[in-house]
């Protein structure tokens, strides 16, 4: 299993924040990358310390039930995660977007007036070799699309998580690579959204995927994680821009 914790990893992000090498637009940090609620709603939270093309952010992603997607971050949509996933989103909103660690594995976010959402992380065998697994990889497979192509078709089952991508295409046109060396599964979660329970974690009836991207049906938590951008095309269209509560 795991030695350190989640908060601890974290900790280690924000204190000394690292970007890769390259030439591509790149991110580092830690993430969870979605989880769904039986009222239809998909939540994924991503806190990127360092970032190549502006300050670091909080973003939180939400899908509601009908099936329109908003992100919120604290950063302008072209330094942040609507750069890459604009296109798809119904609106992105510049808002106050925190997240608190209240424990080893406990993890609090919120969005004033939109959001509270907490978490419980836990490390299971499945975690734990995949975390093994991508530290023992070198650096030349994580910048190979087919291996990061197989390595997301593993995660899946593991995980029991459904289909999960590593690589391939985000909505507005640009490719993408992750690099996620730390994993843990969340062990509990409850959200307020708009004012209203979402629910208990529950796989959707259809898994979400923006493009290549593939939202997993439990709720999955990277640390020590890296995405990168080979491919900067000019991004279609994207959801309009607007300013949300910053209190």
């Amino acid at each position: 299993m795991e030695s350190r914790t989640p908060q601890e990893y974290a900790q280690r992000a924000e204190t000394a924040p690292t970007l890769p090498p390259g030439g591509a637009e790149r991110f580092a940090g830690y993430a969870l990358m979605g989880i769904p609620f039986s009222t239809g709603h998909v939540l994924a939270y991503r806190r990127f310390a360092a970032s190549s093309i502006g300050p670091g952010y909080h973003a939180v992603w939400l899908r509601r039930p009908d099936g329109r997607w908003t992100i919120y971050a604290d950063a302008p949509p072209e330094l942040s995660c609507s750069r890459y996933f604009g296109a798809a989103l119904s609106e992105s909103v510049v808002a106050k977007v925190t997240g608190n660690w209240t424990g080893p594995a406990s993890l609090a976010i919120t969005v004033p007036g939109v959001l509270q959402w907490q978490l419980e992380l836990k490390s299971t065998p499945a975690t734990a070799a995949l975390s093994a697994v991508a530290r023992a990889m070198p650096v030349s497979v994580w910048r190979s699309e087919k291996l990061l192509g197989a390595m997301g078709r593993l995660m899946g089952p593991l995980l029991r998580s459904g289909k999960m991508g590593l690589a391939g295409l985000v909505p507005n046109g640009q490719s993408f690579r992750a690099r996620p060396l730390r994993v843990w599964m969340v062990g509990a979660s409850a959200a307020t959204i708009d004012g209203e329970d979402a629910g208990n974690p529950r796989p959707l009836p259809v898994q979400e995927h923006l493009a290549d991207f593939w939202l997993p049906q439990r709720g999955v938590f990277v640390a020590d994680t890296e995405i990168c951008f080979p491919s900067t095309e000019p991004a279609m269209a994207a959801a309009p821009a607007r300013h949300g509560s910053t209190t």
